[in-house]
């Protein structure tokens, strides 16, 4: 299930978006209000995912990764 916080928001920002209240609100949930108790998170680079366990994410290299 991919989580749909970001809805609305562009994929990047520019300085005049500041000035919307509206974005800013979106930003602003997006950022400090959405909190990620199971799950995983996927690194956009990679693709590699790091698993949330009670709200904490393990971001150790597995030992084939180092």
């Amino acid at each position: 299930m991919q989580l749909k916080c970001a809805d609305g928001l562009p994929e990047t920002a520019t300085p005049d978006m500041l000035d919307n209240s509206l974005f800013l609100q979106k930003f602003h949930h997006a950022l400090l209000e959405v909190v990620l108790e199971e799950g995983a998170l996927v690194c956009p680079e990679t693709g590699r995912k790091f698993a949330v366990n009670k709200g904490i994410p393990n971001l150790l290299l597995q030992e084939d990764e180092c």
